[in-house]
């Protein structure tokens, strides 16, 4: 531990103090802005592997002092660590934040059959609706997956509405990425079933509670309550203090990017201890 700390500016002791649990980690240098928030379920282990990291030793040997966020587990960690990375800036980061307006894909039947329609979370509501695909910062990152499906599977652009139809058929077809749906050489049904097909791994789910529910952590005695509607984490009540604490400037109707993608898998594999929360 030594040779690690030799970057660092931090007391030596701190770091043997280290917890080898779950939590949250916040690097701190000189100035109001912390430098770097992570998370580990042994943080511990992780803080030292930073310090053995050469493209971090600049980071490294600006910290001054570390703080520690235990939680009971590790979702607790990515929740917090995601929530503490947005309201605090730190500067070595990537920058997370709370995108108000994305876009989703959404399948419209017309008389020539399913096309593809950009809608927003002002036209939507997101986590709510049944038949979304992926979910996009911009229209234009939309539009760009789209095209990108479209090359992959063999897609026309004129039937997913994002080219002119014209006689010769679709700018695909000159090239040979569609399979002629815009000329008749293929049937729309099977076109339409390929469309499907590509789109369904990103399928949005839909929130499958009738309202929030609490996600339950215990390490030994200890409990945390994550509660959470709507893919969006509102808060953590802990069993040390026995309050709740809330995640900030998120109403119980929000839908939020980061905490649906830590969030999705664990409760729709059920995975995870959760409980409703009574009206």
């Amino acid at each position: 531990m030594a040779d690690a700390a030799a970057h660092l500016s931090v007391d030596p002791g701190q770091l043997a103090e280290l917890p080898r649990g779950a939590g949250v980690y916040i690097f701190h240098g000189a100035g109001q802005l912390p430098l770097y928030i992570g998370k580990s379920v042994d943080i511990r282990a992780r803080v030292m592997s930073h310090m053995r990291a050469p493209d971090e030793a600049s980071m490294m040997a600006q910290t001054k002092r570390i703080d520690v966020i235990e939680t009971a587990g590790e979702i607790g960690a990515l929740l917090l660590e995601s929530r503490l990375i947005k309201t605090q800036n730190p500067l070595f980061n990537q920058r997370l934040r709370r995108i108000r307006s994305l876009c989703s894909v959404q399948l419209h039947s017309t008389a020539q059959g399913q096309v593809p329609q950009i809608v927003d979370g002002q036209s939507v509501h997101l986590g709510a609706t049944s038949g979304l695909y992926g979910l996009f910062s911009s229209r234009h990152a939309a539009v760009g997956k789209l095209k990108a499906l479209a090359q992959q599977h063999s897609l026309c652009l004129a039937a997913l509405g994002l080219e002119k139809a014209s006689a010769r058929g679709c700018f695909g077809l000159q090239i040979k990425t569609c399979l002629g749906t815009c000329v008749g050489l293929e049937d729309r049904q099977t076109h339409d079933q390929r469309l499907l097909s590509a789109l369904v791994d990103s399928q949005v789910e839909v929130w499958p509670f009738s309202g929030p529910v609490d996600l339950v952590e215990e390490a030994g005695n200890w409990v945390q309550r994550h509660r959470v509607n709507n893919w969006c984490y509102l808060g953590t009540w802990c069993s040390r203090t026995g309050a709740m604490q809330h995640s900030a400037n998120f109403k119980s109707t929000d839908f939020d990017l980061d905490s649906y993608k830590i969030l999705v898998k664990p409760i729709m594999l059920q995975t995870v201890h959760l409980e409703l929360v009574a009206p």
